[in-house]
């Protein structure tokens, strides 16, 4: 039988069972379709159902509540399993899901109206059927103890603790361990039916403040009620936070007097509840009518906010109120709630609040009781309130609390992996309770395990999971929360998470202006799925990051693409423009990539465009990995040829080269030769500032053949003077020489005078190296002549150095002093830190040439210290000999040996010759000093060797110039 027959028996059996089946299943093209009215839908009459069941809750009408649930609830013919696909499952879950919201519901209304033993077997079915559904758990207890059979309910809470702790390695959460507790103590509250059927009690006076519509014949402080949930044995941490709430709550911060209001906000999981909990059980003697808990349900599974109405009818419910002298109206039960608290003083807690507006009927107009709230946003327009923010715990904390939960032998065994597990959970109290709950349940697991196993990101929040708990669960509840412009402005940032977002990356991911994104960035704050960093700037917490990440899919790959070139041609743009502030006369990138139409900075100085980059570093890094992960090759090469301008100019070489890896990458994918030319050249100058001088010859060398195939001159002539530096670093001065002359003709017939006066720079250093000093001083005076018609500081300052060091060779001390004192002047705290080191450390050489000691050693000392956060073993190693020289002179031959000693490991690392031989000198002086004449002759030895493999004659001048 072929599968088509198959089908269409199946078909033709259920038209026959359906009545008039032929009009309900008709044929449609080569398949078949259902034809049914919304009403002939079971689905669609539940969904009725139970929507006319929470506006009767809502109107005070728990009979035709209940009456509609069960109708509701009538309409299902068991569960479904086993449909052998997950689309089916995953569906067939989220029916069970409504199904068992629906029995919660009708069980908590019957146990308000006062039924409960006729409740008890069919609450064991269902929590048969959900073992792991604390709530239908706690019913059950409930319905046991108002039955009479306290040890049985006592019972059940044995059972689902021994379960939960079995098979999750958790305890039961506050509901069922407070109901347990109230259990045991007999509290009056358990044994209250609020909408029982009741006779009316005697009628009392009638308050002056109440109107005539709300009914007087309610109790009067008949019991002291008290239905805060259980304080976690094991609360840890939140020391600060919980004496702030406690301030607050006792009057003792007086910052508008006694705060009526305390609101606690934070993201879903920080434990915003259990703060709230763990201080009100701690003023309970404070509050001698009573402390009432009331969740308002805005991120329940399954649930629906509360609506005040409904709230109020619980909360009058617990004072004793019977259900028939409550008002049906919101306003009449406003007021009779405010009538019944106006001469108390009670605590309420009004946990996970969705907005102001549930919230402000709820408060209390009596200046005695306090108001609680808790919520996963800052509800700004809640007035009077005392707004106390919690974020992710301290590391220290966070490893209390998982010592507190997991013990303190596994704690102590693995210290560094406990660590690592809270910055891995990001200090989330959930996060981290699951995480331990989970190690405590597998006792062959190790701290390290678990970590490596949430290294993994794409799975970090599927570990982060234990039966019902879930913090995937918890965020997607404040993300199903907003509105679609803010789901969707929350996935377009999640392409770009790595790094803070300012108003203007935001802009460009989400397609707006900067005003507009600052409202959506805002709103994001406020519900805590961003955090914020300074002004303007935000960033996500790092399991929100993840949960962003999760949002895109296949449907929104277009939208992603489209936010990700928007965000890249703000970056190129932007870079581009505070280049041209902090680089004039640098050549500008071809034009490859349409501007950015939308907002940018405008930089109008060099310290605006400077605190731009260091403010954006991080995030442009971001920028770059993101371009290159995307495949968009042109943004990765032309980005990274901005960013690395001024990388170079701070020391930062190792992003520098790994910034130009990237781009010399994505050249070659695009097989363009132009893009692949300059940034090979950009490779070999990061190269030669870390000292990787092979490797730097090799990638220069490259870009110049590239280029010349090209006929792209420019490139060819920065390619060749690269060679030349790199050369002459490792002693090859000829060959040195060639490429330097040749990059400097090659300048100079492309009239581009900023790349000359580099090119001559490198050859005044080639020259002065060689110890052709005449030669030297020319090439650099020539450098800063062009230096000054640019008017670029930085290449300015190490002209002047270049020629102070020709100056010095021919014995000049005053004319290279004087050089050195314009240079030092030109610094300040945004000059290059290698560059500044070399002129310190000439500076004080040439002060000690010139008798004037006294200067001398703080300007090395000084040196030692900027060449240190130069990022550049090369320029170490260069300044360390020029120091450990100024310090030969004053016969500290202990402090010249160890700088000396210093700078010879780092020149033999790099195989930099030069430098090599000059610390060997340094060395053989010291070590003759010390008596030690083998020492002194062995070094000696060897730094003669390598002059004449250097093409030098003699090594005086060496052990005098840098």
């Amino acid at each position: 039988m072929t599968a088509t027959h198959q089908v269409r028996k199946a078909v033709a059996e259920l038209r026959r069972r359906i009545p008039d089946g032929n009009d309900v299943i008709v044929t449609d093209g080569q398949g078949y379709r259902a034809v049914v009215a919304g009403a002939g839908l079971d689905l669609v009459e539940f969904g009725s159902r139970t929507g006319e069941a929470d506006r009767a809750v809502a109107e005070g009408r728990p009979a035709d509540a209940i009456a509609a649930l069960q109708g509701a609830l009538a309409l299902w013919r068991g569960r479904m399993s086993g449909l052998g696909s997950a689309a089916l499952e995953a569906a067939a879950a989220r029916l069970e899901e409504r199904r068992v919201t629906a029995a919660e519901q009708v069980f908590e209304l019957c146990l308000r109206a006062g039924h409960a033993g006729g409740l008890v077997a069919d609450l064991r079915d269902l929590a048969a059927q959900h073992p792991f559904r604390e709530s239908l758990h706690a019913q059950l207890m409930l319905a046991l103890y108002r039955s009479g059979r306290k040890a049985e309910a006592l019972d059940e809470y044995r059972k689902i603790r021994e379960l939960l702790v079995e098979e999750l390695g958790i305890d039961p959460g506050p509901q069922v361990s407070g109901l347990y507790e109230a259990i045991l103590r007999e509290a009056p509250e358990l044994s209250i039916a609020p909408h029982a059927v009741a006779e009316p009690p005697e009628p009392a006076a009638l308050p002056t403040d109440v109107p005539n519509d709300v009914p007087a014949d309610v109790p009067e402080h008949a019991h002291t009620p008290c239905t805060l949930p259980y304080d976690l044995a094991d609360f840890t941490g939140r020391e600060s936070e919980l004496k702030t709430v406690l301030d607050c709550m006792t009057g003792r911060r007086q910052l508008r007097g006694r705060s009526h209001v305390v609101a606690i906000d934070g993201m879903g999981g920080s434990g915003k509840t259990s703060l709230a909990v763990r201080a009100a059980h701690q003023v309970t003697a404070e509050f001698p009518d009573g402390q009432l808990h009331i969740d308002l349900r805005a991120f329940t599974p399954g649930e629906a906010p509360m609506p005040p109405a409904a709230a109020l009818d619980c909360l009058l419910g617990v004072l004793g109120v019977p259900s028939d002298r409550i008002p049906g109206d919101l306003e009449g039960r406003k007021a009779l709630w405010r009538s019944q608290l106006a001469t108390r003083r009670m605590l309420l807690v009004l946990d996970n609040a969705v907005d102001t507006g549930q919230v402000h009927p709820l408060l209390p107009a009596s200046p005695g009781c306090l108001v609680v709230v808790t919520s996963r946003k800052r509800l700004v327009d809640l007035d009077g309130a005392e707004w106390i923010s919690i974020g992710p715990m301290a590391p220290e904390e966070g490893t209390q609390l998982i010592e507190e939960v997991l013990g303190a032998t596994r704690t102590a065994a693995e210290p560094e992996a406990v660590q690592d597990l809270v910055r891995l959970c990001g200090g989330l109290p959930l996060a981290l309770r699951i995480a331990a709950a989970r190690l405590r349940n597998r006792p062959r697991w190790t701290v390290r395990y678990l970590v490596e196993r949430l290294h993994d990101e794409t799975r970090r929040l599927e570990e982060l999971s234990a039966g019902e708990r879930s913090v995937a669960a918890t965020l997607q509840l404040s993300y199903q929360a907003m509105d679609e412009q803010h789901r969707t402005a929350l996935r377009l940032l999640g392409l770009y998470c790595d790094a803070d977002i300012d108003v203007y990356a935001g802009a460009a991911l989400l397609a707006t202006d900067t005003h507009g994104a600052e409202q959506i960035l805002e709103r994001l704050l406020d519900v805590h799925l961003l955090q914020q960093s300074d002004m303007a700037v935000y960033r996500f917490h790092d399991l929100v990051r993840n949960f962003a990440q999760g949002l895109s899919s296949p449907a929104t790959a277009h939208d992603n693409s489209m936010a990700v070139e928007r965000l890249l041609a703000y970056y190129w743009t932007t870079t581009e423009a505070a280049c041209e502030v902090l680089f004039p006369g640098r050549a500008h990138s071809p034009a490859v990539i349409a501007p950015y139409a939308g907002e940018f900075p405008l930089f109008t100085t060099t310290d605006e465009a400077t605190g731009w980059f260091h403010r954006e570093r991080v995030g442009l890094i971001a920028a770059v990995e993101l371009a290159d992960r995307k495949g968009l090759d042109r943004y990765t090469v032309w980005l990274v040829r901005n960013i690395v301008f001024w990388l170079s100019s701070v020391g930062r070489f190792d992003e520098f080269k790994q910034l130009s890896q990237l781009a010399v990458a994505a050249a070659r994918r695009d097989d363009d030769l132009a893009a692949l030319g300059s940034s090979l050249s950009s490779l070999g100058v990061a190269c030669w500032r870390l000292g990787h001088l092979d490797e730097g010859i090799q990638s220069a060398e490259e870009g110049r053949d590239v280029a010349a195939r090209l006929g792209d001159k420019r490139t060819e002539s920065h390619s060749e003077s690269m060679i030349g530096l790199l050369l002459t670093v490792q002693g090859e001065h000829p060959e040195a020489l060639s490429h330097l002359e040749r990059a400097i003709a090659l300048e100079r017939d492309l009239g581009i005078p900023r790349a000359e006066a580099e090119s001559l720079s490198n050859l005044s250093t080639l020259l002065t190296q060689w110890g052709r000093y005449e030669e030297a001083a020319l090439a650099a005076r020539q450098a800063l002549e062009i230096h000054r018609s640019l008017d670029y500081r930085d290449n300015h300052v190490m002209a002047l150095t270049d020629l102070a060091f020709a100056y010095a060779g021919q014995g000049r001390y005053e004319d290279a002093d004087e050089q050195l004192r314009q240079a030092r002047a030109r610094c300040d705290a945004s000059s290059p830190p290698g560059d500044v080191a070399l002129t310190l450390a000439l500076s004080a050489e040439v002060l000690e040439c010139l008798g004037r000691s006294a200067e001398g050693p703080i300007l090395a000392e000084e040196a030692l210290e900027f060449a240190a956060l130069s990022g550049s073993p090369t320029r170490q190693a260069k300044v360390e000999n020029l120091v450990g020289r100024v310090y030969r002179r004053r016969k500290d031959f202990e402090r010249a040996m160890a700088l000396h000693t210093h700078a010879h490991e780092l020149s033999v690392a790099m195989r930099y010759r030069p430098e090599e031989a000059h610390a060997l000198c340094g060395m053989a002086e010291a070590a003759a000093a010390f008596g030690d004449a083998e020492s002194a002759a062995g070094h000696t030895a060897r730094a003669e060797e390598l002059f004449r493999s250097m093409g030098s004659s003699g090594h005086a001048a060496w052990c005098l110039t840098g």
